[in-house]
C-alpha cells in the first residue's frame, strides 16, 4: 500500500490540500475520464487550475463566502471541480441526485436557497426551469453539457466552459481566498435520503472534512499510486468520501467511467486499488457470476465449485489471519485456477482495500467475497458524523460487526440501546432546522445516530436495525426487519425484500425480483413472458421466491419467520417515491403503496 502525504501542520482546508498536492505531485495523474470509449487525464496542476478558474467564475456571477451553490449531475470531472472551486472561496456545495425528480428539485434548491445551480445537461436544467418561477434565491444556471440548450436564449443561463473559462489572476486569487478560509465554516451541505419525511440538509464544516480524510487515509493508508472509480452519487458522503475528501487527502487518482451500464466496463479498465460497494454492488456480483456460472462450460463450472467449497470453508480463518500452511497451499491453486482470472473479470484484480459501507452487508455475501479473495471490511457511518465512526480491522473480520472506533472516535450505547458517536467528525446541524439539530447532537457533543445496536467486550459494534425500522408484533415481540431483508437478497433471486409485520400477529414480505436472473432463470426452463409484472406473477416464479424464503426462515426464531409473502409487480423507484436516493426503501410509502396487497396477506 502507498505511504500518504504528510499534511502540512497549516492544511486546514480540503482546497488547501488540493494546493499543496499541486504544488507536492504538480505533474502527477489526479483525474481520468473515459469520454466517448477513450481515457483522458489531468494532473495536479491542471486540476487545481482548473479549480481556480471556476471559483473566479463563480465570482463574477456574484457569488459570497456563505452561499450556497447547487451541483446536480451524474459523476464527472466538472463535479468535484465545482465543489472545490465553491468551498474554496468559502461558499457552500450542495449536491442535488440525478435520479431527483421536479418536486425533489424544487424543495432542495428552495429550502437550500441555492444561487447558482450548476445542472448537467439539458434533462437536468428542465427539471430547475420548470420550477424557476418559486425559488427567488436562484439568480443564475450553469449547464455542463449544453446540446440541446439554448443558451443564448435566457440572461441567467451559461455554459460550464463559459464558467471555467481562463481568468487574469484566477489562481492567486483562489490561493489568497483559500489561505482565508474559517476552518469552523461549513463547507458542504448534504441532504440526508429522507426515508421518513423531508430531507434534512446537514451542514459538514472544513474541518469535519479535513478531520475525516486524515483519520481514514491515517487507517487505511493510500497515496498517489491509489486509484479510485467514482460511480456511486456524489451527494452522497460515501462517494464524497472516496471522490473527493480521501483522494484530494491521498493524492490518489479519480477514475470516472461512463457509468450506468458501463459501471462493469468501467470497473474492468480502471481495476482500482481501493473500492468501495455498498451492499447492493457486492450483492449484484454475487448475482452475476452464479449467472456466467451457469452458462459457462461444465469444467469451468466444475471448477469453480469446487474450489469455492474449500474457499469458504477456509474464508473464517482467512479473516482473522490465521491461515495454516495446508490452507495457504490450497488458496494458492484456487488463486491460479479460478480466482485470479475472476476478480479480474469483475475489475477487483488490483484491489488492496475492499469497503463495503451505508448498510449491513449480509454475512453470506462477505463469505463469498473472501472466498474469492476480495477481503471486503465493513466500515460504519453517517453524514452526519462525516462517515467517521467504525472500521473493521485488517486481520479481525467479524461476520455481523462493523468493526471498532476509528481513531479520535468514542462510540457507546444509550440506555435504549441508540448508538451514540463523538468525534471532530460531527456535523454543525441541520441546516435552517434547529428542532432537529437539538434532537441529534445533544448537550455533550454526542450523535444521537438513529440506529440500534451493542458492543461487545472487544468493542466491535454490531448494528441490529434503525430505530424506527424495528417490528414490535402484536405479541409484543421485537424485530429487527433489516436482518432478515438482508438475508432474503443473498438469493441472486431477489432485488428488494420488505418485512412487514409491526402491531401484527406474523410476519409477511413483499419481494422484487431481480429480472435478470429471473428471466435467465425462466428462460431456461421455457417460461414465455413479457414485462416485469408478467414475470412476477408466473406461479413458478412465485415457488421459486417462496424457496428462498423457506430457507431464510430455518435460520430465524418462529417469531421472525415470514408466513407470507408476495411478488409485487414493478421495479421500486426513487422518482414514484418508493425510493430514496441513494435506493434505500422508504417503507412508509411501500405501506401505502401495497397497502391492498399487504392487508390480503394477513386475511
Amino acid at each position: 500500500m502507498s505511504t500518504a502525504l504528510a499534511a502540512p501542520a497549516e492544511t486546514t482546508t480540503l482546497a488547501a490540500r488540493l494546493l499543496d498536492n499541486a504544488r507536492s505531485l504538480g505533474d502527477r495523474t489526479a483525474i481520468r475520464e473515459k469520454h466517448r470509449g477513450r481515457w483522458r487525464e489531468w494532473t495536479w496542476a491542471e486540476y487545481a487550475e482548473r479549480v481556480a478558474n471556476v471559483a473566479a467564475g463563480l465570482r463574477e456571477l456574484g457569488v459570497q463566502p456563505g452561499d450556497r451553490v447547487a451541483i446536480h449531475a451524474e459523476n464527472r470531472p466538472e463535479w468535484v471541480v465545482a465543489d472545490l472551486a465553491v468551498q474554496g472561496i468559502g461558499a457552500i456545495s450542495m449536491g442535488v441526485y440525478p435520479t431527483s425528480p421536479e418536486p425533489e428539485v424544487e424543495y432542495l434548491l428552495g429550502h437550500s436557497g441555492a444561487t447558482v445551480l450548476i445542472a448537467e445537461d439539458e434533462e437536468q436544467l428542465d427539471k430547475a426551469l420548470a420550477v424557476r418561477g418559486r425559488l427567488p434565491d436562484l439568480r443564475h444556471l450553469v449547464v455542463m453539457d449544453p446540446r440541446g440548450v439554448r443558451v443564448e436564449a435566457r440572461v441567467d443561463l451559461m455554459t460550464f466552459e463559459q464558467l471555467e473559462s481562463p481568468r487574469e489572476n484566477a489562481f492567486g486569487d483562489y490561493e489568497r481566498a483559500v489561505a482565508a478560509l474559517d476552518p469552523d465554516a461549513t463547507a458542504i451541505l448534504v441532504y440526508t435520503s429522507g426515508t421518513t419525511g423531508p430531507p434534512k440538509g446537514a451542514m459538514i464544516s472544513h474541518a469535519n472534512l479535513v478531520a475525516a480524510g486524515s483519520t481514514f487515509v491515517g487507517a487505511l493508508g493510500g497515496g498517489p499510486d491509489d486509484e479510485v472509480l467514482s460511480y456511486l452519487p456524489l451527494c452522497h458522503i460515501a462517494e464524497r468520501l472516496t471522490s473527493v475528501i480521501d483522494s484530494v487527502w491521498a493524492g490518489g487518482v479519480v477514475n470516472f467511467g461512463e457509468g450506468g451500464p458501463s459501471f462493469p466496463g468501467d470497473l474492468r479498465d480502471v481495476q482500482p486499488t481501493v473500492f468501495l460497494g455498498v451492499p447492493r454492488v457486492w450483492e449484484k456480483m454475487l448475482a452475476g457470476t452464479e449467472i456466467r456460472m451457469s452458462d459457462a462450460s461444465r469444467l469451468k463450472r466444475g471448477l469453480y465449485r469446487f474450489w469455492l467449497n474449500r474457499t469458504r470453508r477456509i474464508a473464517p480463518r482467512r479473516m482473522t489471519g490465521r491461515l495454516s500452511a495446508g490452507d495457504k497451499i490450497q488458496l494458492a491453486l484456487a488463486e491460479v485456477l479460478v480466482f485470479r482470472a475472476l476478480r479480474e473479470k469483475l475489475g477487483l484484480v488490483r484491489v488492496h482495500t475492499a469497503l463495503s459501507g451505508a448498510a449491513p452487508i449480509a454475512p453470506q455475501v462477505l463469505e463469498w467475497l473472501w472466498a474469492i479473495g476480495v477481503g471486503v471490511r465493513e466500515g460504519y457511518g453517517q453524514t452526519e458524523n462525516t462517515a467517521l465512526a467504525t472500521m473493521t480491522p485488517a486481520g479481525d473480520v467479524r461476520l455481523g460487526a462493523v468493526g471498532q472506533p476509528l481513531p479520535g472516535v468514542e462510540v457507546r450505547i444509550d440506555g435504549d440501546g441508540e448508538i451514540l458517536t463523538r468525534s471532530a467528525g460531527v456535523f454543525q446541524g441541520y441546516f435552517r432546522n434547529p428542532a432537529a439539530t437539538a434532537e441529534t447532537i445533544d448537550a455533550e457533543g454526542w450523535l444521537h445516530t438513529g440506529d440500534v445496536g451493542e458492543i461487545d467486550d472487544d468493542g466491535f459494534l454490531r448494528i441490529t436495525d434503525r430505530r424506527k425500522d424495528i417490528i414490535i408484533t402484536a405479541g409484543g415481540k421485537n424485530v429487527s426487519p433489516s436482518e432478515i431483508e438482508n438475508r432474503l437478497k443473498v438469493s441472486p433471486f431477489v432485488r428488494e425484500a420488505v418485512v412487514i409485520g409491526d402491531r401484527r400477529r406474523y410476519l409477511t414480505a413483499l419481494v422484487g425480483i431481480e429480472a435478470e436472473t429471473v428471466g435467465n432463470w425462466a428462460t431456461r426452463r421455457g417460461l414465455a413472458y413479457t414485462t416485469y409484472a408478467d414475470l412476477s406473477a408466473k406461479p413458478e416464479v412465485h415457488a421459486l421466491v417462496q424457496q428462498v424464503v423457506d430457507e431464510t426462515n430455518r435460520e430465524f426464531s418462529q417469531v421472525e419467520q415470514i408466513k407470507r409473502v408476495t411478488l409485487i409487480g414493478k421495479e421500486l423507484d426513487h422518482e414514484d417515491g418508493e425510493l430514496t436516493a441513494t435506493q434505500k426503501v422508504k417503507r412508509r410509502a411501500i405501506e401505502l403503496r401495497f397497502e391492498h396487497e399487504i392487508e390480503v396477506m394477513y386475511r
